[in-house]
């Protein structure tokens, strides 16, 4: 496993102040756009909010991200996924399991009730 040691330079923090800037400027400019039409107000909105996308991913933190992704998307091909018998045959499993338990835990339950209502307290229904 490879130690990744990150080291946030002052042009990162600026470029992902700036981003978090055009969020806030694109949610600002939605708002003071509503009386110019909604294609205007959605226009607006989706510029920045791409411009803020886009300088998020020229940060270091931004290409980490898609770093990270890339490896997931490796990771998840190396999965081995099981067969169709063999999921059938676990879902199977399951289910049975689940019938026996309710059936034990529902005899427990009237065994219980016997002992406790009708042998100890003598309560005959």
């Amino acid at each position: 496993m490879t130690q990744v040691e990150t080291v946030t330079s002052s042009a990162d923090k600026a470029k992902l102040a700036a981003a978090a800037l055009l969020v806030i400027g694109g949610l600002t400019a939605y708002y003071l756009l509503a009386a110019k039409g909604a294609l205007v107000q959605w226009g607006g909105l989706l510029a920045l909010l791409a411009g803020a996308v886009a300088l998020f991913f020229t940060s270091e933190t931004g290409r980490s991200l898609i770093g990270f992704g890339r490896d997931s998307v490796r990771e998840v091909k190396k999965v081995v996924w099981p067969t169709r018998k063999e999921s059938l045959q676990m879902t199977g499993y399951v289910f049975a399991f689940v019938v026996v338990m309710a059936l034990f835990l529902w005899l427990t339950d009237k065994t219980l009730e016997w002992v406790l209502y009708d042998l100890v307290l003598g309560w005959k229904r």
